[in-house]
């Protein structure tokens, strides 16, 4: 076994008010049922021989296409070793690492956002196992802090924060010796200088899943700890198929001990049921903070415990952000950390990080880029911590239904100088997007809507930076795909916009319908999940024998393009309108390929279904002049526009507005 170092990054000794008061924010833990596919994000079996050099981000460089790509690790993971929530037992001679998303503590991201000077790591185990602890920094580049061997079982050890005011972690490695050791807890504390702890209602928007909303609320309920940090649980049911009919509704309520409400509305989309949750957490007056959560998401219970201490601590209000990974592969990560690019104004990874990392793969020892602290615009509102105190400076949400709501209201946050902050260590699992393409169904019109309205609130560019050109393109490409309804919705999008703030209020409730009405007059909005509802397709010869390749460059782009827009003057073969010309799938259902057709089956994004797209030159010619039409006066309109819009924005987002929106009673 390793001697027993002194501590080379320790803090200085702490003072007798110091022990006498200090807050548990993090708590080593794992999956209670031993998820093999969950079991990466808790702990590393990996032998760590350093991070990957093509995972570091050197500015001095230019970037390669790898650079960010992380090395594969094929390693064994041992759910037997788990013996409840917060123990576990290592066989003799066996090394575990908590160098991993849930239990290194991001320390960093204290450094940063809170006037916490030092953490303390506490460990109990039997056995007389060691105890290595490490820290990182910006670089990846690891350093092993302190080892000790566990003669008496516990190790209190008080660690600076000084060091990491660009990023880096705090973890340890449990090293059995001869005999198997138990690890009974680890947690990770700080000196608790909070004037009153911050009370916490959670607001849950459902409609029509009943069942996930009753297993979040049965979790909830027994996870250890977190209903004591709760002041309500909010449910805004607005569907018809409601959670309190579920036959373990009752179990639900017990669980979380009388903190159970649930408020039946109509439909005013995710933007209308967080701002009903921030409204009543507003108007009980008791709580501290407002946790908006999606109905069917999975949670990690310790996040919500994380979050708030977090909050607690940091040195001004600030909302804090969970990431998200992917329910069905569930050691993958959607996004570590995001923003709105100003010139094309629309979301994406922060520059430096990227979506989809799988720590199946690549824990977090062996990714560099992850060791950096990234900042971000906005986090997604699938589980999202507001104080209220910001609420009250800057108001509820805007009444966009659904998308770019929880966007616009972190950047009007930030404005104001409420920061967010996308807190490692605190996540769910939710249904991954690369499952829908909600850019086609009838969420193509608040994608447009609400993306040029955040836009012309929050744009640092004029008319929204290169926004106008990107949206006229993006209805050329629908149109050569033969997505017509999308296309309509989009261009209603944009004279509802037009129109003014004056009515968004007012549409809460209705637009929805009308955009599905909108929607079902189209051939390519029919979806059937049976194959045999639409003839077979018969192929039609290929140009030369060659099949449709994706342009490589602009020119190729241009090219491809126009010869699509030229066959628009053309007729359409009388055997499309028959059968089906080709059977493409989600895919590859790209503007470049759809536009070589006239007609195709395509199917939906999640494979369960399929739509005849079927081309009709005469709706393309007519949209397209609509499109320029429409773009054109954008562009005209935008200054005055976007004055409107940010003169209305304090009275959309005010609680009396939102509140006859409710029908809420004084």
């Amino acid at each position: 076994m390793p001697p027993a170092d002194t501590p080379n990054n320790a803090a200085p000794p702490s003072t007798d008010d110091d022990k006498a008061a200090r807050r548990v924010v993090a708590r080593v833990v794992f999956p209670e049922d031993r998820d093999l596919d969950t079991l990466p994000l808790y702990i590393d079996f990996s032998t760590f021989t350093g991070v990957n050099p093509m995972t570091r981000i050197d500015p001095d460089k230019p970037k390669k296409k790898d650079q960010l790509s992380a090395p594969v690790v094929v390693t064994t993971v041992h759910g037997d070793f788990i013996r409840g929530r917060r123990s576990l037992e290592l066989p003799a001679g066996e090394r575990i690492s908590f160098g991993t998303y849930f239990n290194a503590f991001p320390a960093s991201y204290w450094r940063r956002w809170t006037d916490v000077s030092s953490v303390a790591l506490s460990v109990r185990a039997s056995g007389s196992p060691t105890v290595i602890v490490y820290r990182s920094n910006p670089r990846g580049a690891t350093e092993r802090v302190a080892a000790t061997t566990l003669h008496d079982g516990v190790l209190d050890l008080e660690l600076s924060l000084a060091p990491f005011g660009d990023g880096g972690w705090y973890w340890f490695d449990l090293l059995a010796g001869r005999e198997p050791a138990v690890l009974e807890y680890a947690e990770w504390s700080v000196p608790d200088r909070r004037e009153e702890p911050g009370g916490t209602t959670i607001a849950i928007t459902t409609y029509n899943r009943p069942d996930y909303c009753a297993a979040q609320l049965r979790q909830l309920g027994a996870a250890a700890g977190i209903v004591d940090l709760l002041d309500e649980v909010l449910v805004m049911d607005q569907g018809s198929d409601n959670v309190a009919d579920q036959p373990d509704f009752a179990a639900c309520e017990e669980g979380l001990r009388g903190k159970l409400r649930v408020i039946r509305q109509a439909n005013l989309g995710g933007s209308g049921g967080f701002s009903r949750g921030m409204r009543e957490a507003l108007a009980a007056g008791r709580s501290r903070y407002v946790l908006l959560l999606d109905d069917d998401i999975v949670l990690e219970p310790e996040g919500i415990a994380r979050a708030v201490a977090f909050a607690d601590e940091c040195r001004s209000p600030t909302v804090v952000g969970g990431h998200m990974f992917n329910m069905y592969d569930r050691s993958i990560l959607h996004a570590w950390a995001e923003y709105v690019e100003q010139w094309r104004f629309f979301w994406g990874p922060v520059p430096g990080t990227k979506h989809g990392h799988n720590f199946a793969l690549s824990n977090l020892r062996a990714t560099a880029w992850m060791h950096k602290r990234f900042d971000v615009d906005y986090n997604g509102w699938w589980m999202c911590l507001i104080p209220l105190d910001v609420i009250r400076k800057v108001g509820l949400s805007l009444p966009l239904f659904i998308k770019w709501d929880d966007a616009e209201f972190c950047l009007r946050a930030g404005k104001a100088g409420f920061p967010t902050v996308s807190l490692p260590g605190a996540a769910v699992w939710h249904i991954p997007w690369m499952d829908k393409d909600d850019s086609l169904d009838w969420q193509a019109y608040y994608h447009q809507r609400n993306r040029w309205l955040v836009a012309l609130l929050h744009s640092s560019y004029p008319r929204g930076g290169s926004l106008i050109s990107l949206s006229l393109r993006g209805d050329l490409k629908q149109l050569l795909a033969m997505q017509y309804s999308a296309v309509e919705l989009r261009l209603q999008a944009l004279e509802d916009l037009l129109d003014g703030p004056e009515r968004l209020h007012a549409a809460l409730p209705t637009s929805l319908a009308r955009v599905r009405t909108t929607r079902a007059g189209f051939s390519d909005a029919r979806v059937e999940r049976d194959h045999d509802a639409f003839p077979p397709p018969r192929r039609v010869q290929a140009k030369r024998g060659r099949a449709p390749e994706l342009p490589t460059n602009r020119v190729a782009s241009a090219l491809t393009a126009a010869s699509g827009a030229l066959r628009q003057f053309r007729g359409v073969r009388e055997s499309s309108r028959v059968h089906p010309e080709a059977s493409i799938a989600a895919m590859d259902g790209r503007w470049w390929m759809l536009s070589r057709y006239d007609s195709a089956l395509v199917t939906t994004a999640d494979g369960t279904a399929q739509s005849w797209y079927q081309r009709d030159p005469e709706q393309f010619r007519s949209m397209l002049r609509r499109s320029i039409a429409l773009h054109q006066r954008a562009a005209r309109e935008w200054p005055a526009l976007a004055e409107r819009y940010k003169a209305a924005l304090p009275q959309l987002t005010s609680p009396e507005a939102w509140d006859k929106t409710f029908g809420r009673p004084d």
